[in-house]
């Protein structure tokens, strides 16, 4: 008796883990809900971006520049970096699958810290590759020196995400230097900035210095977060030219829409307007990090727009918890909850919940 054959794909495929997004607030009668479960920025998009976005829609008809010409050639203006060292995906996350893509074989492996961003393993696991995690400082930082000793003869990529998501604290810059001096040049680090125009503290990264010093050094930036861009999926990489045009080569053909070019070079331009806003989520930041600290709970040092909830078993009823009062979360299950800085009625709410729930 014949088996009936069908395709099917390969097996790692069905090894690949689910990308969990943040759910939308539940909807409550007499209470406005507020949505703290995906890092987003809670302003509106800056003023003259929608106008060039509308004006932009009229040409929905037509292609999208596939070679972003105006887009690179604004990046390279204000990073002070040639062209042919950048390139340009569906948002940072579009550059971590290119990255994997074009520098890893089927078994290769990929170091980063855990927990990170959960696209790591997702990314690794349809390359086929292997993913090799070390485990966070009790405080949420990265633990550079097991990650410097988990690098192998087959570790291809080691992804440096800083300001981790979702714990929060950021790295060095005398601690990123002291990583890449003990990692062979021949392994690409990925220093994962998504959250970069958030951070506020001394010796930070200076992403671009270290790029330039670095053959092995690629950044990956975002206009989802500071920006206020999410919807639009635009996200850049800066590197050295042979890296970046790896990048290039595997890219999604027209996978920048026209709108999400036109708004990346309409927020350039609007840059100072938009670090005022980045300021004003910074200082409501502090608030919050400050009254969860008098409310008793021992958060880690938060460096990108949200903060880090180390409740193991409680996560869940953290989460529902939070949601019984109009505002939800992002939970891990059996690890933690991460929150965005929202609104502040949002923020309020918060520190309400921290006061009230049992530590």
């Amino acid at each position: 008796m014949s088996t009936e054959q069908t395709p099917t794909p390969r097996p790692n495929i069905g090894a690949i883990p689910p990308y969990v997004a943040g759910k939308p607030p539940t909807v409550r009668p007499g209470m406005v809900s507020y949505k703290l479960s995906s890092n987003e920025n809670p302003y509106p998009p800056l003023p003259g971006v929608v106008e060039a976005v509308q004006q932009a829609v009229g040409s929905m008809n037509r292609y999208p520049d596939m070679g972003s010409a105006s887009l690179y050639q604004a990046l390279s203006d204000r990073l002070g970096v040639p062209v042919d060292d950048l390139s340009l995906a569906t948002g940072s996350v579009g550059l971590i699958y290119q990255l994997v893509q074009a520098f890893c074989e089927p078994g290769d492996e990929v170091v980063y810290a855990w927990r990170s961003f959960e696209a790591y393993p997702i990314a690794v696991t349809a390359a086929a590759a292997t993913s090799v995690k070390v485990p966070v400082l009790p405080d949420g930082r990265h633990d550079l020196d097991a990650m410097a000793a988990a690098v192998t003869d087959r570790t291809r990529i080691v992804l440096v995400c800083t300001p981790n998501n979702p714990t929060g604290p950021a790295v060095t810059r005398a601690e990123l230097d002291a990583f890449l001096a003990k990692v062979p040049p021949r392994v690409l680090v990925v220093v994962d900035e998504a959250y970069l125009e958030f951070v506020r503290m001394a010796d930070p990264v200076d992403g671009l210095a270290t790029y330039r010093r670095h053959r092995n050094v690629v950044l990956t930036r975002t206009f989802s977060k500071a920006y206020g861009l999410a919807g639009f999926r635009v996200g850049y990489a800066v590197a050295p030219e042979p890296i970046a045009g790896a990048l290039r080569a595997v890219s999604l053909p027209f996978g920048v829409s026209t709108v999400a070019q036109v708004a990346a070079i309409a927020s350039l331009e609007r840059e100072a307007e938009l670090l005022e806003r980045v300021e004003a989520l910074v200082a409501e930041r502090t608030r919050v990090v400050d009254g969860l600290r008098a409310a008793g709970w021992d958060v880690p040092e938060a460096q990108g727009n949200f903060v880090w909830f180390d409740l193991g078993e409680r996560t869940l009823d953290f989460a529902a918890a939070a949601d019984e009062l109009g505002i939800v979360v992002r939970p891990f299950a059996g690890e933690g909850v991460r929150v965005s800085i929202g609104e502040d009625e949002a923020n309020d709410r918060l520190l309400k919940l921290a006061q009230e729930f049992p530590r």
